[in-house]
């Protein structure tokens, strides 16, 4: 089941026809409910692999050397590589929205809580 958010801009301002269009899933993380107005925070969904230092040294050096340039230095820079701690980065900044809606509507889509996914269509119009 698709929910979509809709953003409403003046027509005015619309340059062209073309839209540019994303459509993601977010994964609610936080709810928040005053009684009236109900505000859910939701994160983009989209698994990410740590990825470690040692292998983006790796892997950018091995880039850039001919083979035989690579036998020759590829085993000494994985034995410098080995005394180093290993750090793992992320390489995905992941989307974040927070929604603020009337109950009724909330209530009208379904009533998501915090795990659950959504998808939400966002684009320049």
């Amino acid at each position: 089941m698709h929910y979509i958010s809709q953003f409403v801009k003046d027509k005015s301002l619309r340059k062209s026809n073309k839209a540019l269009s994303a459509t993601n899933e977010f994964k609610v993380s936080q709810i928040v409910d005053n009684g009236k107005i109900i505000q859910l925070t939701l994160i983009e969904n989209v698994s990410t692999e740590p990825i470690s230092q040692k292998q983006m040294i790796i892997e950018n050096v091995s880039k850039k050397l001919d083979s035989e340039t690579k036998e020759q230095v590829m085993p000494l820079l994985e034995a410098i590589l080995q005394a180093q701690p290993t750090v793992n980065i992320k390489t995905y900044q992941q989307t974040q929205i927070t929604i603020a809606m009337p109950k009724a509507r909330y209530d009208h889509m379904g009533r998501p809580q915090v795990g659950n996914t959504i998808a939400i269509d966002m684009k320049k119009i």
